[in-house]
């Protein structure tokens, strides 16, 4: 029966790296690319020159928190995804070399 350990422990392995990277690297760009979308978006509801409403306020803050969700997303699921794949390479690699040893082991 396999077990697969090696592709869970890839899996915490990648996405333990994926969220130190976006702590370090993807949490302020994030911010920054939400807030330049969501000042776009404001300005063509409201006006080009954005003032300092309550609800521009709301759409650039709305968009600053999509922006750090999404960049969160695709640091910890895509490296998370890779460290699975190399788990479950590594598990296929572990299994075809545990088969001959077994078959030795019958005769």
């Amino acid at each position: 029966m396999e077990t697969k350990e090696m592709a869970k422990k890839g899996l915490y392995v990648g996405t333990g790296i994926g969220l130190i990277l976006f702590a370090l690297v993807g949490l302020f760009p994030g911010s920054m690319v939400g807030g330049v979308i969501g000042l776009k978006i404001a300005g063509s509801m409201l006006g080009a020159p954005v003032h300092a409403t309550v609800l521009a306020r709301l759409i650039v803050a709305a968009f600053m928190i999509i922006g750090v969700l999404t960049a969160a997303i695709a640091f910890i699921l895509g490296t998370g995804i890779v460290g699975w794949l190399v788990g479950s390479v590594a598990d296929t690699v572990k299994a075809r070399h545990e088969v001959p040893a077994e078959a030795a082991a019958k005769r």
